[in-house]
């Protein structure tokens, strides 16, 4: 269970350095953004290439000279981008469950897999909304009643033909040791979508992400949403605890958000494993971590998100009473002194 104990405890120039950064405002608009390579050296990623760091089909000017500007500088390829209206996959209400083929299968460490399903159609797009989830389903041969599991996807919402979930297997968890069995072309029931928070560009000046484990899909589905759209200037905090590094899902991709936007997002791990060349926080996420790292309760237009297994819930900020029910708010959040409206449990 995750306790205040075992608290990441920082310098006290570090800690004004976390503050400064807690409190201050975001970049000004037009801040020239720049990625970090080894060696020190810093390329500038050229308008001349249309390079947008997380967009989704051709670069915007579709030429093929930008195409094969951003497959050199970023070593992603690239198709091209259809003419043909996309179609949603997952529209709610009465729709009932869609079957959805296996695509591939990517081992990412020791028990969690990225899984690739294929949409109906090559140009269709899931129909999911910034902030949602679909519901999975599967029966087996010897189960009285199927087992029904909420997964938010880690692919972007205008990806056609295909949609992504990064899934941790857990011991006697039957959806997920059913995933991680699964192989091409083998198929499996969706539906949704499940609506969960509603994000609008610039809805609050910061927000902050604290997660565990697997909770950080939908972490991770606010800020492609936030990142990927320029007129959104929203500022990003995420503290994200595991049990190694090995277990930190999707790390790359939240370094790649440092680089680019520094001045927007950080991020903070806590491993309570940690090997012994580890220089990050060590422990469980804990009142003084976060007393660090978070705005002041008293700044305005703040959200902080919470995601993750029931021991994280419970020391940070309550469990939820059910999904339309947020429940009270306690634990370290309500210590610190933030209101119940200025959290949200996924």
């Amino acid at each position: 269970m995750i306790a205040a104990r075992h608290l990441c405890r920082a310098t006290p120039r570090f800690q004004h350095s976390i503050r400064r950064y807690a409190t201050e405002g975001s970049s000004p608009a037009g801040m020239s953004k720049t990625v970090k390579y080894g060696g020190g050296a810093v390329v500038t990623l050229l308008a001349a290439f249309g390079v947008v760091r997380y967009s989704v089909g051709l670069p915007p000017d579709g030429s093929e000279e930008a195409r094969k500007g951003y497959e050199t500088l970023t070593g992603k390829k690239l198709g091209y981008a259809s003419d043909k209206p996309a179609k949603k996959t997952f529209t709610g209400g009465e729709q009932g469950w869609v079957d959805l083929k296996l695509e591939s299968v990517e081992e990412i460490n020791h028990n969690t897999k990225k899984f690739r399903f294929a949409l109906p159609d090559k140009d269709d797009v899931s129909g999911l909304e910034i902030a949602s989830a679909l519901l999975t389903k599967y029966k087996g041969p010897e189960m009285e009643k199927p087992v029904i599991r909420p997964y938010t996807p880690t692919s972007d919402e205008d990806a056609r033909g295909h949609i992504d979930f990064v899934i941790k297997r857990y011991p006697d968890g039957p959806m997920s040791e059913h995933l991680h069995s699964m192989e091409p072309p083998q198929r499996l029931d969706f539906k949704g979508p499940i609506p969960k928070y509603p994000w609008s560009p610039n809805k609050h000046d910061h927000i902050c992400l604290i997660a565990g484990g697997t909770g950080i899909t939908p972490m991770y589905q606010l800020c492609r949403a936030i990142f990927n759209n320029p007129s959104d200037k929203t500022k990003v905090t995420l503290v994200f605890g595991n049990i190694s590094e090995e277990d930190i899902l999707l790390k790359r991709e939240f370094e790649d958000l440092e680089n680019t936007y520094p001045q927007r997002f950080r991020a903070f791990y806590m491993l309570d494993k940690p090997a012994e060349k580890w220089m990050g926080g060590k422990g469980h996420i804990g009142v003084d971590l976060l007393k660090t790292v978070l705005p002041e309760p008293k700044v305005e237009n703040i959200k902080i998100f919470v995601c993750g297994p029931p021991g994280l819930y419970k020391a940070i900020s309550g469990m939820k009473k059910s999904p339309k029910d947020q429940g009270e708010l306690s634990g370290i959040l309500k210590e610190l002194g933030y209101s119940q409206d200025q959290v949200y449990k996924f």
